[in-house]
């Protein structure tokens, strides 16, 4: 049997999104098979016996659960078009690579110090100049999501040290903290979801998490258009399907990309979740997603 799409999934939370995504590729007359850990073993004897084909391959399991790795394989040795291909992935979870190649692309960052990993290198001679970061600064492992790690409003060295241990074996950037200006009353932080050339820029509240989508009379009263001219060189970096990033705008007047490359994306409904993305957003991926999907699909 020949699927266009396998989507693997394995966060019982993206059962909202898989039906999104189950509804639109209906709407584009493309098939969808599902791999879920109740099915991820038959799955695998049904591709080896030939039994089971697909020509896309959209990967949200895999980073978590090694046991989906070999539909990875399959993937990759059948050239299947892939969304947020695993060695793409891989790159962009890596913070290190992103700062380095955004500095490259001319998208603002955070003033940066990266430090190799505690167990190759717990003490510095001569000691680290943390001066240039100023007053208060943040520390980030260069891996991990969900704000792992992350630990804000540092002032010392042994802070930095004792942060350090806690991941032992992964590299640490420590950044300038960015505070973000005030815009008609709101912080000027935006956390935007970008999906297949689609750009949904969203006021992203740091304290709740909560997200406000950017109207375009946002975009127009307070020039925000430039989010959308800055995701151009981040996507291009990112090489991804689908992903978010964070952006501030400070009193100096600049766009500082200050959390680099999000994925996978926690897609819960903000109908279900008070911290999920606004349901039309959600929806407007499952569509882009099927519709790239059947875009690529041969013709009868």
């Amino acid at each position: 049997m020949l699927y266009d799409l396998c989507f693997a999934w394995n966060w019982e939370y993206d059962a909202d999104f898989v039906a999104l995504l189950a509804a639109a590729c209906q709407a584009q007359g493309i098939s969808l098979f599902q791999v879920t850990p109740a099915n991820l073993a038959s799955t695998l004897q049904a591709i080896q016996a030939g039994e089971l084909q697909f020509r896309a391959f959209f990967d949200r399991a895999s980073d978590v659960d090694s046991c989906f790795l070999p539909l990875v394989a399959y993937s990759r040795k059948q050239k299947a078009a892939c969304i947020n291909c695993f060695n793409l992935a891989r790159r962009a979870w890596n913070k290190t690579f992103c700062h380095y190649e955004f500095i490259r692309a001319g998208v603002n960052t955070p003033y940066t110090i990266i430090l190799p990993a505690y167990d190759k290198e717990a003490e510095f001679s001569p000691p680290v100049d943390i001066s240039p970061l100023g007053p208060h600064f943040d520390i980030k492992p260069a891996h991990g999501g969900g704000g792992a790690g992350v630990i804000t409003g540092l002032t010392t060295w042994d802070q930095v040290q004792l942060a350090r241990q806690q991941y032992p074996t992964d590299e640490y950037l420590l950044q300038t903290h960015i505070v973000a200006s005030m815009l008609g009353g709101r912080e000027a932080w935006f956390r935007v979801i970008y999906c297949d050339g689609l750009i949904f820029p969203c006021w992203w509240d740091t304290k709740t998490h909560i997200y406000a989508p950017v109207t375009q009379e946002d975009e127009t009263r307070y020039g925000l258009s430039a989010i959308r001219e800055l995701m151009v060189p981040i996507a291009y970096v990112a090489s991804l399907e689908l992903f978010s990033t964070e952006i501030a705008y400070t009193a100096e007047g600049l766009y500082v990309v200050v959390d680099y490359i999000n994925d996978p994306l926690d897609l819960r409904l903000q109908s279900k979740a008070q911290d999920g993305i606004p349901d039309a957003i959600v929806q407007a991926v499952a569509v882009q997603i099927a519709r790239s999907v059947a875009n690529e699909k041969p013709a009868p």
